[in-house]
């Protein structure tokens, strides 16, 4: 498990631990049964000072690197996929508002712990979300945006949203703002009511002539495309993938602990002296520990900035996704007719362990980039 942090960085991450224990497990099957946002979870990071992860110790922050957010988004996924998922969406808006947003706002988030997340999704544009069809218009009081996004993660507990529209004027796809959430004119419309991850908080957001500053703004009108792809992707592919990991290693826990103490009435002999469940179990930590070395190359290769870096970042994403499906899939086999009672975790995690593949940029079109970047052609 070693993630290569420094000193700081492995306290912060003895602090995720902690709270993952002491917080987030013994609430995460009440979280996913009843959809319920992991207010406590988010409230302890706040007070351990991990909202303000990545923000810049210049705003107050801990200025600490993405693989360390990597590493305690993991942490928490073992034990609620959820909980993990508001964790990287609050990282990418974090990271983003950090670097190009007003000071008040940096500081909100690494000082106060406000709550950021990222409103990309569209109806509109459905995956392709660096294509947005809402709109900003420049008006005498500011920005009016108009919008309708769709599954925006931490939706009515988030502070701000890192937001995305058409250019005001300039060329380009998008341009970038930070949008309050108490903002006059937004509502929502739907919450979401689905299958895994229920408890992420997400809904769909409606806004009709939100007015906001124009200093609001992060970066320059019609640079939202260079942003997305090149300070929210790289943070968002691998706290996606490192969720995927947080998973499988929760869920191969869990089966093996099954297995372990499952026995025939008969002989007394357990589900884990059968020779087909070791293999399963054997295939399961063996995708588990190569998406983990994907994943810390891809780290290594940021770092480095390996010219291989952003073929990595697309990979990790989708191998997350694809092969955590495979890890969970194994395990609704190997724990057999328990593994569907709600008792056992590994139904929780099965069902949470759908969302990635789905989850934009989907796993479909992630392999359509990768095989462009191989074969020497423009991703976009």
């Amino acid at each position: 498990m070693n993630w290569k942090l420094d000193a700081t960085g492995q306290e912060l991450l003895r602090r995720a631990e902690s709270i993952a224990e002491k917080v987030v497990a013994p609430a995460a099957a009440e979280t996913d049964k009843s959809a319920r946002f992991p207010t406590d979870a988010i409230a302890a990071l706040r007070s351990a000072g991990l909202l303000g992860l990545l923000s810049s110790k210049e705003h107050g922050g801990q200025g600490q690197s993405l693989r360390t957010a990597v590493a305690v988004v993991e942490r928490l996924a073992r034990e609620c996929p959820s909980t993990a998922m508001v964790v990287t969406m609050h990282y990418c808006a974090a990271k983003v508002i950090d670097k190009f947003g007003r000071d008040i706002h940096c500081r909100a988030i690494a000082t106060e712990g406000k709550l950021g997340t990222l409103a990309f999704s569209e109806a509109g544009s459905r995956s392709h979300f660096w294509i947005p069809v809402s709109t900003a218009e420049k008006i005498a009081q500011g920005i009016k945006l108009n919008a309708e996004k769709q599954l925006i993660t931490s939706c009515e507990h988030a502070d701000f949203y890192v937001w995305s529209s058409r250019p005001v004027q300039k060329d380009g796809l998008s341009t970038i703002w930070v949008v309050p959430r108490d903002a006059d004119g937004l509502t929502i419309t739907a919450v979401y009511d689905g299958l895994g991850l229920r408890g992420n908080g997400s809904s769909s957001l409606r806004a009709r002539n939100v007015v906001i500053p124009e200093t609001n703004r992060l970066g320059e009108d019609g640079q939202g495309f260079d942003i997305m792809v090149n300070e929210v992707l790289p943070c968002f592919n691998l706290l996606s993938a490192s969720t995927s990991l947080g998973m499988m290693e929760g869920v191969v826990a869990h089966a093996v602990r099954h297995v372990s103490s499952a026995r025939y009435a008969h002989d007394g002999t357990s589900l884990a002296d059968l020779p087909q469940v070791r293999a399963h179990v054997a295939k399961m930590r063996i995708k588990t520990d190569l998406l983990r070395g994907l994943l810390q190359d891809a780290l290594d290769a940021l770092e480095q900035q390996r010219e291989e870096a952003p073929l990595r970042v697309l990979q990790a994403k989708a191998a997350g996704a694809e092969l955590s499906l495979e890890v969970h899939d194994l395990a609704m086999r190997v724990c057999g007719g328990a593994a569907f009672r709600k008792d056992l975790p590994v139904e929780r995690f099965f069902r949470d362990s759908r969302a990635a593949n789905v989850m934009a940029p989907v796993t479909d079109a992630l392999y359509d980039m990768i095989g462009k970047s191989i074969c020497g052609l423009p991703v976009f």
